[in-house]
């Protein structure tokens, strides 16, 4: 794993931890204004959040959100993407992954790769960048990984069997190299890149502090987009470059609330409006 900082995308260091590792970190994702900026506007759709309503289930917010796009497109972004896949680049999805103090729900050993598969194909070629927003520590409950992953292949799933859980199923934990696992810490602004073949969780959050995270995830535009199949209900948007696949692009100027009418409670969430 590297944390060297780059300004242009991901140095040769940092790009080959990747591909070795199947994740990476680095020190700064967004310029000092533009964090603030977000930081901002997500403290405002939290506050924002209907009673009841679960913060970690702030799942696609750009779909009726578009003011999102100035960061999920912003230029620093796109040019770490472009150092793993190209530059011809889509966005695939996003989330806020915010665990409140005292009782924020766990993420159960997965890959990506398997909950996307009936929508990209290849499902593995997708990557996520994971913002912090907050601090990121072990003891709110940090993204663990188990480095190298990646390279393997999906193993079996079953039903999570944690009761606070964010997901409904898991991978077998026989299957999972738990002592080799990392803890992936990282300060406000820090970001670490994964790869949607890697091993990956998070505990439950019981301290004092949150955690939160903007993950942005996006693919090639050589990656087919099935949106004959799951069109009703998620788009991706074309971020930079050419299409190189034949997919169907959403336009992100405008918000696309019929998209979630038939997604599950939890990602119909509106909050700010653009303006």
């Amino acid at each position: 794993m590297s944390t060297g900082q780059t300004h242009h995308g991901l140095s040769p260091e940092q790009l080959q931890a990747y591909r070795t590792d199947g994740y990476v970190v680095g020190d700064r994702l967004l310029r000092p204004e533009r964090f603030a900026a977000l930081k901002d506007h997500f403290e405002r759709k939290i506050a924002a959040l209907p009673p009841g309503d679960r913060p970690e289930d702030m799942d696609v917010p750009h779909f009726t959100d578009p003011e999102l796009f100035r960061w999920l497109f912003d230029p620093d972004v796109l040019d770490v993407v472009e150092s793993v896949l190209g530059p011809d680049i889509a966005l695939f999805t996003s989330h806020f992954f915010c665990k409140p103090a005292g009782d924020g729900k766990s993420v159960p050993w997965h890959t990506d790769g398997y909950f996307w598969r009936e929508m990209i194909e290849p499902a593995g070629q997708a990557m996520t960048i994971w913002l912090a927003i907050d601090p990121s520590t072990l003891e709110n409950g940090c993204m663990k990984v188990v480095p190298g992953s990646h390279t393997g292949q999906d193993g079996r799933y079953q039903r999570a069997a944690a009761e606070h859980s964010v997901f409904d199923e898991e991978l077998d934990q026989s299957q999972v190299a738990v002592d080799r696992a990392l803890p992936v810490q990282l300060r406000p602004n820090q970001y670490s890149i994964h790869n949607a073949g890697l091993v990956h969780s998070s505990e439950v959050n019981r301290s004092s502090l949150r955690r939160c995270g903007f993950t942005m995830r996006y693919i090639s535009t050589g990656v087919r987009f099935r949106h004959d199949v799951v069109g009703h209900k998620h788009q991706i948007f074309l971020a930079r470059g050419r299409d190189r696949a034949g997919n169907v692009y959403a336009d992100p100027g405008r918000a696309h609330p019929e998209l979630v009418a038939t997604r599950g409670k939890g990602q119909r969430f509106v909050g700010a409006e653009r303006g």
